[in-house]
């Protein structure tokens, strides 16, 4: 069933991608939202969301980006300090990444149920992943269980709620959702280093290769490696 409006946190990644592609199925109009938080590869992964919001011919009423670079004044990220480097991938593991920001989904998600609340979105589309990437605090389904109960007892209404579509998914099973949906890969980045050629080997890229190849099917961005 169609609903009138459905708010995407889209970071210009393949997992929000499907997130939109989700949403457009099931809203009359949907509404973008991307937070900017001094990650490295920031003015990339800007141009994607553009692009995507333009495939998807969202109102630019409906488009916001919002600073949220008091995250780079925190640190603690390999995403936003420079004096930490972005690791390569060295496998599966449920240890805590250096790319970890900590507790940034909170202020993506309390930044969308603010907006979500003046313009009556009912539910918010986020593009959290647990399955490949357990080591992310902030990506697991009881995080997402707490923060609804949380959004239902601090809204005026209480009745806007988190989708979290791909959070159980492997990535082949995101990348196969993206092709079943026709969502654009072409316009997403994953890339946690670079913002011309992606580098191939930090965790996001390493993730996003894998899901690629064991959905049987070539991943159109560039790399370098």
């Amino acid at each position: 069933m169609r609903s009138d409006l459905g708010l995407v946190l889209l970071s210009g990644g393949m997992d929000s991608l499907v997130c939109a592609a989700v949403a457009n199925q099931s809203h009359d109009k949907l509404a973008f939202l991307h937070l900017s938080y001094g990650q490295k590869t920031s003015k990339k992964e800007k141009s994607c969301f553009d692009k995507i919001a333009d495939f998807y011919k969202v109102d630019s009423s409906l488009r916001k980006t919002v600073d949220m670079s008091f995250l780079s004044q925190i640190g603690g990220s390999s995403l936003t300090d420079d004096k930490l480097e972005v690791t390569d991938y060295k496998g599966d593991s449920e240890e805590i990444p250096s790319s970890y920001v900590p507790f940034r989904n909170a202020h993506i998600i309390s930044m969308a149920v603010s907006w979500a609340e003046v313009i009556g979105a009912k539910k918010i589309y986020i593009g959290a992943n647990y399955e490949d990437s357990p080591g992310y605090p902030d990506c697991r389904p009881e995080y997402y269980e707490a923060f609804n109960k949380l959004i239902k007892a601090g809204t005026a209404a209480g009745d806007i709620e988190l989708v979290t579509p791909v959070l159980m998914d492997k990535k082949k099973d995101i990348v196969k959702k993206a092709i079943d949906l026709k969502a654009p890969l072409e316009l997403t980045w994953s890339c946690y280093k670079n913002e011309d050629e992606a580098c191939g080997v930090c965790d996001s890229c390493a993730l996003r290769l894998r899901g690629f190849k064991e959905a049987n099917t070539k991943d159109p961005i560039p790399y370098s490696n």
